[in-house]
Parts: C-alpha cells; structure tokens; sequence
C-alpha cells in the first residue's frame, strides 16, 4: 500500500496547492495556504495520539466503508428532492445542484448565516429549509449514519474513553450549494461550554470534495489561539458583570451574534500569522479536531456543480461533566 503521506515521493504537506481558494472575504493568497496532514487509521494508536495533540486535528483516510458513507448521501438527496435542488436527470447520490435556480432557496444548516441559530431563508426555501432539517431524525441517518461501529469504536480506542464514549445526539448535517455562504471561523467550545472540556468532532464528509468543493479548513497550530480567546472571552464577562450562564451563551454580546469568531478567513490568518491548511476529501475520510482547533469553510466553486454534504459529529466523556443541551436532535434556534 502507498504511503499516504506522500505524493510522488513527496510529503503531502510540502505540496503546492494550484486551486484557488475562496473565503468570504475573497481569494485565500498562496502564502496563507497549506496541506492538511492525512493518517492512516491502521497507524499505532500512540503515533496518532501525537498528531492529534500536536496539531489539534486528525484527518484519516477511509476510516469509514465508502459503500455505507455513499448510502447515506444517497438517501440524504433522495429526501430533499421534492424541494428541487437537484439537477434534472441526476442521479441522488451525485448531488449536483441544478443551477437554473435561486441559491436563496436552498440555504444552509447551521452555517453561521443568522443569529443565534435562527432559521435560515425566506419563504422560498421553506421547503428545503423544513427537509433538511427533518433529516437530522431520519434512521437511515441519526441511527445508521451516525452510530456507524467503525467510527465510535475508533474514538473510544483513541481517546481511552471507552465504554464512557458518548456520541452527542444534537449533530451538524450541512449542505453547502456551489456559491452559498461558507462557514465562518469558530472553534467547537464555543457552542460547548456547559460541560467539561472533554469532547471531540468528527467532522465526515458524506461524498468526494474537491479542492475547490468548499470543504472544511483548519488554521495552523490554533489550537493555543482559541485557548485564549476563549480565556478573553471569561475575562470580558467577568468584568461587564455577566452571570455564569450569561458567560457561557455562544451568542453574549462580547461575541458575533453567530457565535463565530469571524467572517473573514483571510484577515483572521493575516491577524494571527498563520495559513489556512486545506485538501480534497474521499468518501470514507473523517477528520477529529479538539475543542480549540479553528476551522472554518471555502466557498463552494465545484465546476460540476456537486453540493457538498458532510457532518459534524461529537464525542464525549460520559464520565465528567458534559453540555446536556446537546443531547436532543437540532433544531433552529434551540439557544446552541
């Protein structure tokens, strides 16, 4: 088997990236633009453990079957089909956008595009807004999808949880149509903290992304930046007087009232001297971040037209303190 670390010989890190890369702010430039690090899931358990301290992520390749990730992009797009988002004559499972139509009616779950979690789009996206969301509960998905043995096995071997590793039920399931809005800077603790700071993300991409496919993007060694930010954040409560709930609500006024960092990649690279590190995705891949790890999206600019579907899934040590709030299926608005 080829080492997937390296191309031609070459480390992946050390690889030019010749797609451009679009934030929201604009055209990512070259210096603030890196490879992601990709580890096979088969490494030793303690080599894995290293990369993850040491770069606050994880991204392994084909830890998921890829027949079982296909199915569920299948079923996802086969259930928002009435809304007309797909292109006529397409199969489900290739998920292309038909782009006769309005992006405004087919807005994104929990993207950041409203305040405090709010519903997303007008009437028009009434339909898809109202499918997408009833798909977080469909069992081919909350049950098979997300419970899949291959990945809550792994992180209860990773973490050394084990029969205290509890999957989150609340979950992040983001479709991303070609040119919508990218997902802005934030870190998962943000949305966490009425609990310990033991939990993880698996963040999986449900279908191939391209570079250029809007997929998730994390900010080199970030992991001492959220610490302090979010230590700034505690601060500035302290001092305006907030209470202990107050503090902790994503959406206090020290913050967006998205609860993001920013909408601006770019600067927020330029502020911090640090790059963007970037790939493509497979079908089976799943990336684990920490609770401090900055991450944020491209926009999507698949020449195909291919939405891009993945999800977040979060972990926990049932044994210490944990956001109870994140026991119940998402919905809008429910104050996370």
């Amino acid at each position: 088997m080829p080492d997937i670390n390296t191309i031609h010989g070459a480390s992946v890190e050390d690889e030019p990236v010749k797609e451009k890369q679009f934030v929201t702010d604009g055209l990512l430039p070259p210096e603030q633009v890196g490879r992601l690090r990709p580890s096979d899931p088969n490494l030793p358990i303690e080599v894995l453990r290293e990369r993850l301290e040491k770069d606050n992520y994880l991204f392994l390749k084909g830890l998921l079957p890829q027949q079982d990730v296909l199915k569920a992009r299948e079923e996802y797009f086969k259930f928002l089909s009435p809304s007309g988002v797909l292109k006529p004559g397409t199969e489900p499972v290739e998920g292309i956008f038909d782009l006769g139509k309005d992006i405004a009616g087919f807005p994104g779950i929990g993207a950041g595009e409203t305040g405090g979690n709010g519903r997303p789009g007008g009437g028009q996206a009434a339909v898809f807004v109202d499918l997408a969301l009833q798909a977080h509960t469909e069992d081919w998905y909350a049950e098979d999808f997300c419970k899949h043995p291959a990945l809550s096995s792994f992180i209860a071997k990773l973490t050394g949880w084990g029969d205290n590793t509890m999957m989150f039920r609340r979950s992040l399931l983001r479709n991303n149509i070609p040119g919508a809005h990218a997902i802005g800077v934030h870190y998962d603790q943000i949305f966490l903290r009425h609990g310990d700071i033991s939990n993880i993300t698996a963040w999986c991409p449900m279908g191939d992304i391209k570079l250029t496919g809007g997929g998730l993007i994390y900010l080199e060694d970030s992991k001492p930046i959220g610490q302090e930010i979010e230590a700034e954040f505690f601060r500035k409560a302290e001092k305006a007087g907030f209470t202990d709930e107050e503090a902790k609500n994503a959406f206090n006024c020290n913050m967006m009232a998205t609860g993001l960092l920013s909408e601006s990649p770019s600067a927020f690279a330029t502020q911090f001297n640090r790059r963007w590190l970037v790939s493509s995705y497979e079908a089976g891949d799943v990336v684990l971040h920490d609770a401090f790890a900055i991450h944020a999206s491209t926009i999507n600019h698949d020449p195909e037209g291919v939405i891009r579907l993945a999800t977040d899934l979060r972990f926990c040590d049932s044994s210490r303190p944990y956001d109870k709030r994140w026991c119940n299926f998402y919905r809008v608005g429910d104050g996370v």
